[in-house]
């Protein structure tokens, strides 16, 4: 049989990564979901989905008539305390010149002493109770606690809203973390500093991180061990609570590479030919591989092949096993 002219190339030692791919959840250091601390209806809404907020900045009213009345009843009150009080006062005075005199005894001097100590616990107790009811009135605001992108915002104008009614949510879309869920056998290979590659649906790496926390429980649900990498890439392409590929690399180490188009498949086992020297001529010999991780356009092989070997990347459509060929070089 004539040999059949192959192109071959030498298999190389690269670093490939040995790696899991799980899914991670993106989350921000910073995120709020806004419920009201009283109750009443809503009157006003000031923001819609998506906008952004600073600090402070009003997002809902729930309505405050009820407290305002409270308010102002608590301020009569204070008002009439500080009434008695200024009059105590007074007498005060008057009593102590009299009993510095001489014209009254000890005992009346001190019934208006009492008096005015009692009318002024009777004032601070009020001015508080008012500082109370006014503090109160500040939560019928509902204001952004940090700069931040308003989410969905369930609820509506002339809804009635209680303290576990959730309104919305604040995300500030920076200082991210990717959660990653590892199954509780990898424990042992877990270590500060592994490097995670975030990737897109395409497999495109966003973002090459490292682990930063490692949780020191098993999550009882998904029997898992939470870690977490920082995630530094902008908020146009990551935003809270995406999912997204996670890549972890637990080790790096030098294997035998072959290029992609050099494998073929037949039963389920992976093949390659590997041009070999017989009888002064080469021949294609059939040779089954374990194959690894892809690196680029390669293959990683784990078994069946060693550095040197000279692996055909041509017309492997068209060989069988102990064919004669004629390698053409790379």
């Amino acid at each position: 049989m004539r040999a059949m002219p192959v192109q071959t190339v030498a298999v190389s030692l690269a670093p490939v990564p040995q790696s899991s791919d799980y899914v991670a959840t993106i989350k921000s250091r910073r995120s709020a979901t806004l419920q009201p601390q009283v109750e009443g209806r809503l009157t006003g809404i000031t923001v819609r989905s998506g906008d952004h907020v600073t600090a402070g900045q009003t997002i809902m009213s729930i309505d405050p008539l009820h407290q305002q009345s409270s308010v102002d009843a608590q301020r009569a009150t204070e008002r009439q305390k500080k009434a008695l009080f200024d009059y105590n006062a007074a007498q005060l005075e008057r009593q102590k010149k009299l009993s510095d005199a001489g014209i009254i005894s000890r005992e009346v001097f001190d019934q208006a002493q009492q008096a005015y100590d009692n009318s002024k616990a009777d004032y601070e107790a009020a001015v508080a109770s008012r500082n109370t009811q006014q503090e109160q009135l500040a939560y019928y605001t509902i204001r952004a606690p940090f700069d931040g992108v308003v989410g969905d915002i369930p609820v509506h104008v002339g809804d009635y809203v209680s303290s576990s009614t959730m309104l919305t949510t604040v995300d500030e879309n920076k200082d991210l973390e990717a959660y990653i869920y590892i199954p509780t056998e990898r424990a042992s290979q877990i270590r500060m500093g592994l490097e995670v590659d975030l990737l897109d649906t395409s497999g495109k790496i966003l973002e090459r991180s490292k682990i930063d926390f490692i949780s020191p429980q098993v999550d009882n649900t998904l029997q898992g061990i939470l870690v977490k990498a920082p995630v530094h890439f902008g908020p146009e392409a990551l935003r809270n609570s995406q999912l997204v590929k996670a890549r972890v690399v637990w080790s790096t180490s030098p294997m035998a590479v072959v290029p992609v188009l050099a494998v073929t498949r037949q039963g389920g086992q992976s093949f390659v030919f590997v041009a070999k020297q017989q009888n002064g001529q080469f021949i294609a010999t059939q040779t089954p591989v374990t194959l690894g991780d892809t690196v680029g356009n390669s293959y990683s092989v784990t078994s069946g092949l060693s550095a040197g070997d000279r692996v055909i990347v041509s017309s492997t459509q068209f060989l069988v096993n102990n064919m004669p060929v004629q390698p053409m070089g790379a």
